[in-house]
């Protein structure tokens, strides 16, 4: 196991406000976005306060792990071309 923190992790502050929604929801809360503003610039101030770097595209290991599976889908589906 690798006890080492990565030192550039980055992570889509919408997937926050989506996480935070739904545990508002869970509680019997009816939350409407953007009706008290843009949550995303809370999102990412809550991120940075974590040690997170705000990223559109999220995480990079979600993304490169997409990657590698769409490679293995297409290879399936299509074979070599």
């Amino acid at each position: 196991m690798d006890d080492q923190i990565p030192t550039d992790e980055t992570y889509n502050p919408w997937t926050i406000v989506h996480a935070v929604f739904h545990q508002l929801v869970e509680a019997g809360l009816h939350p409407v976005l953007g009706s008290a503003g843009d949550p995303g610039a809370a999102a990412a101030a809550l991120l940075e306060a974590l040690g997170i770097r705000p990223a559109a595209p999220g995480d990079s290991r979600s993304l490169r792990d997409a990657a590698e599976e769409l490679a293995q889908i297409r290879e399936a589906v299509f074979g070599d071309r």
